[in-house]
């Protein structure tokens, strides 16, 4: 007999997938790797203004898919386009992912890569508003806000957390103040590594991404946003109650972690949402994400 919650997320994830990839309006590199580019989207809609100088939030996406090579920003691409249509400036970030090489604790493709994908998210983000200045001088660096889905909602608080990182973190990590940003929407994130283990998530994705289990508690604290509060930083979390492959759980362990550290993090719960519809652009979950990138870019 199919589990009806299954059922319900391949038809989630069929319906998020089904958009064509949307061709960007720019793309730039922030390093010598082929993976180290970033997409820009003209704001254009009823908030747009075309030729104005600074004239639109930056929105800069970061993708999910576990931090796995199989899974890159392409898929991601309709809800860049869509956030642009809504007058954003969108920046849709690519970064090293794991290794298609078998893993000793991986059926799969492993995910992630210590400490490149790291590497990569501080790298883009320290160069984008001088990239976003040659490419989209739309885009007011100004006015930033972070989102990412999924495994790209762990980069989001992680790169929102970079100056509270220990100050022994991999060179270029570590922040010496805040990072300007208007603030991050975590969406359905894989926010709290040691709940998210303890659920198998993306079947062990987080301890995959710090190096395996044997390298899972020394480094946990220079990756998991559980264990980089209070940031300081306005974060919003966008959850559905019916992910099955992000759990709830997962989110509410962040938010509670970030009270403990006297830091108060919006939660918003979707009822009869799963995964997927917070990135689709057809799915009304994704208007709710647009309106929460609006109450802190705008």
């Amino acid at each position: 007999m199919t589990d009806p919650a299954v059922e319900r997320d391949a038809a989630e994830a069929a319906s998020a997938f089904s958009h064509p990839p949307a061709a960007p309006d720019a793309t730039a590199a922030y390093g010598e790797h082929p993976d180290q580019i970033v997409d820009f989207y003209a704001p254009r809609g009823d908030r747009a203004q075309p030729g104005t100088a600074r004239s639109a939030p930056l929105v800069v996406v970061l993708h999910g898919g576990a931090w796995r090579a199989p899974y890159d920003r392409q898929h991601i691409t309709p809800f860049a386009d869509f956030l642009a249509r809504q007058g954003f400036a969108v920046a849709n970030v690519e970064y090293r992912r794991g290794s298609s090489l078998p893993h000793q604790d991986a059926a799969g493709p492993v995910a992630g890569r210590w400490p490149e994908t790291f590497d990569d998210v501080a790298a883009a983000l320290d160069a984008l508003p001088e990239l976003a200045a040659g490419c989209l001088p739309e885009a007011d660096p100004g006015r930033m806000v972070l989102t990412g889905h999924s495994a790209g909602g762990h980069l989001a608080l992680w790169a929102a957390a970079r100056h509270v990182l220990p100050a022994d973190a991999p060179a270029g990590w570590r922040l010496p103040s805040p990072p300007l940003l208007r603030g991050v929407v975590a969406l359905a994130p894989i926010a709290d590594f040691t709940v998210a283990e303890e659920l198998a998530v993306c079947g062990g994705a987080s301890a995959q991404l710090l190096g395996g289990a044997g390298a899972f508690a020394a480094r946990r604290p220079y990756a998991d946003p559980a264990a980089l509060l209070p940031t300081g930083i306005a974060t919003a979390v966008v959850q559905g109650r019916s992910d099955i492959v992000v759990p709830e759980a997962v989110s509410e362990a962040y938010v509670a972690a970030a009270a403990l550290a006297g830091e108060m993090v919006g939660l918003t719960l979707l009822d009869g949402v799963g995964h997927f519809p917070l990135i689709d652009p057809a799915a009304d979950a994704c208007a709710v994400v647009s309106e929460e990138i609006s109450q802190l870019g705008w």
